[in-house]
């Protein structure tokens, strides 16, 4: 009689740290997914903030220089190359765009484009423990100033 409490005893005690670890697992398992979730929803907000903040201060620069007819710099395109994680390519180019965005609504005729690209070559970006070496490779000026900025993971 003993013997069977025992093994009955033996049997619940299994039971219950079996669900215990199963608990344990999934909880571990929806906390994984929920994390994820999460971070791809911060990387949307990040990129939608930026861009309104873009529109806002282009919408300024052109309210001033809407009373003339010349050819005007309207917009700033930063095309990164050689960039794996999403969060530090969009700090660098939020970083590179906030470095040009004096040029908007100025004359493209009254831009150099040696000096757009003394601004950023050959500089080094940190980003918390990560710098990065950036080389601007081509620039395309017209009323939209195209800039292609190499990045280097320095080690």
């Amino acid at each position: 009689m003993g013997q069977i409490k025992s093994i009955h005893f033996k049997y619940l005690i299994s039971i219950i740290s079996g669900i215990i670890i199963g608990i344990i697992i999934g909880a571990f398992i929806i906390i994984t997914l929920v994390s994820y979730r999460v971070d791809q929803y911060y990387e949307e907000i990040q990129k939608l903030t930026i861009s309104i903040e873009e529109k806002n201060e282009r919408l300024k620069k052109l309210e001033l220089s809407i009373n003339s007819q010349k050819l005007i710099l309207k917009d700033i395109q930063i095309i990164l190359i050689n960039e794996e994680d999403e969060i530090d390519k969009i700090t660098i180019e939020k970083y590179a765009e906030n470095k040009y965005h004096k040029l908007l609504g100025r004359e493209v005729e009254t831009i150099d484009a040696d000096i757009i690209e003394e601004i950023i070559d050959k500089r080094i970006f940190k980003i918390s423990n990560k710098e990065y070496h950036l080389q601007v490779t081509k620039i395309f000026l017209t009323d939209i100033l195209k800039i292609w900025i190499k990045t280097e993971l320095i080690q």
